[in-house]
C-alpha cells in the first residue's frame, strides 16, 4: 500500500530475549513492514544485549535505546523522544502481532485524521496454551472507563466492529504522533516494572486533547504472557503489587475525572471496588470463599489508595493550572 505514513514500532524489553525474539519474527512477516523498530533495553540487562548483539544486521530496522531507570513508564518515554515515524506502536517483547497487524493499523490512520489512538485484541496464551475466548461473547464492553470511575478493559476479548473507547491496553496500542505532542507516560505510577495502568494515564491524556481512540478486535496480537521480573506477577497475590495497583488507579482517575465524579469514584472505589482492589463489599462478598486473603487485599488497596489521593494532592500544589486535566469525555 502506497502510504506517506510512516510507522515506529516500538518494544521495551527486559531479560526475556527469547519472546523477543519471537516478537521480532512476528515483525520481521508483517505484510506492511515497519520503517523503524524501536527496542528499549536496560543497561544491566547482559542477556538482552547479548542477544541483540548477534542478530543480523538486516533483520530490521533496529534502533536500540538504553534506559537505566528501572520500569517501563521511563523505557516508553524513551522510546516515544526517540521515533520518528508518524504512527508510533507499541508492543510487549512477549506479544507476536498478526501478519496483518501494521497494514490494518496503517488503514485506520489513513482513514481519519481525527484518530489518535487505536488498539487491538491480544490473543492470551499461558505456557504456550491458547485461552478458551468463548466467554467473548459475553464481554462486548471494551476499553471503556465508567461514568463513576470503573474501568473495563477486556481487550483480550473484543470481537465485533471497530468501536470508540475510553482506554487502550500496552501490549496493542498506536498512537498518531502529532497526537502524543507534549504528552508522556506519567513518572509518578508506582512499581518497578509493569507500573500497571501505565497506558490508561495515556490513553485519557490523548482523549482528553480531542483525539478519537479506536478498538478494532481484527488488529491482533498473540499474547504470551511471560514471567516479569518485578513485584507484579499476574495472578500470585503480593501485598507491593496489589497496593502499587490501586495507587496508579487512584491518582490517574482522580487526575481526570471532574469534581462530581471524582467523588462518585471515591465512593465506589472504598465500598465496592473490584476483586483485585476490593472495597468493603467485595470484601463481604468473597470472605466465605477466600477468607484472611481478602483481607490482605483490601489492606494493600486501601494503602495504595491513600497513597494516590496524597501524589494526587501533590501534583495538584506542584503543577500549574491546566484546564485539560480537569474533565475527560467517557462512556457510560
Amino acid at each position: 500500500m502506497n502510504s506517506d505514513l510512516t510507522i515506529t514500532v516500538l518494544v521495551p524489553t527486559y531479560r526475556r530475549y527469547q519472546d523477543l525474539a519471537r516478537c521480532f519474527t512476528a515483525l520481521k512477516h508483517q505484510s506492511r513492514l515497519a520503517d523503524e523498530v524501536i527496542v528499549v533495553v536496560r543497561d544491566t540487562d547482559t542477556e538482552t544485549w547479548a542477544f541483540l548483539a548477534q542478530l543480523p544486521s538486516d533483520l530490521l530496522p533496529l534502533k536500540i535505546v538504553t534506559v537505566c531507570m528501572t520500569g517501563v513508564v521511563a523505557a516508553i518515554n524513551l522510546g516515544f523522544a526517540a521515533a520518528q515515524g508518524d504512527i508510533v506502536v507499541v508492543t510487549d517483547d512477549d506479544a507476536a502481532p498478526h501478519p496483518d497487524w501494521l497494514e490494518r493499523i496503517e488503514a485506520h490512520f489513513l482513514a481519519s485524521d481525527r484518530l489518535g489512538g487505536l488498539g487491538g485484541r491480544d490473543n492470551i496464551h499461558i505456557n504456550g496454551i491458547p485461552q478458551d475466548s468463548a466467554q467473548s461473547d459475553l464481554a462486548p464492553i471494551v476499553g471503556q472507563l465508567q461514568w463513576f470511575g470503573r474501568m473495563v478493559g477486556n481487550h483480550h476479548l473484543g470481537r465485533g466492529a471497530a468501536r470508540e473507547v475510553d482506554i487502550l491496553k500496552g501490549v496493542n496500542m498506536s498512537f498518531r504522533r502529532t497526537a502524543l505532542a507534549g504528552l508522556r507516560c506519567d513518572e509518578r505510577l508506582k512499581g518497578t516494572g509493569a507500573q500497571v495502568h501505565f497506558e490508561v494515564a495515556l490513553s485519557l491524556a490523548v482523549k482528553q486533547q480531542g483525539w478519537q481512540i479506536l478498538y478494532d478486535p481484527a488488529i491482533a496480537v498473540d499474547h504470551y504472557l511471560s514471567r516479569r521480573f518485578d513485584e507484579d506477577q499476574r495472578n500470585a497475590f503480593n501485598a507491593l503489587a496489589c497496593s502499587n495497583i490501586a495507587h496508579n488507579e487512584t491518582f490517574i482517575l482522580l487526575s481526570h475525572l471532574p469534581t462530581l465524579r471524582r467523588a462518585m469514584y471515591i465512593l465506589w472505589a472504598l465500598l465496592v471496588g473490584v476483586r483485585g482492589t476490593p472495597g468493603l463489599v467485595q470484601v463481604l462478598r468473597f470472605l466465605p470463599k477466600e477468607g484472611l486473603s481478602v483481607g490482605q487485599r483490601w489492606r494493600a488497596a486501601m494503602q495504595g489508595r491513600w497513597q494516590g489521593w496524597q501524589t494526587w494532592q501533590a501534583s495538584r500544589s506542584s503543577a500549574p493550572p491546566n484546564p485539560s486535566n480537569s474533565t475527560v469525555r467517557t462512556s457510560l
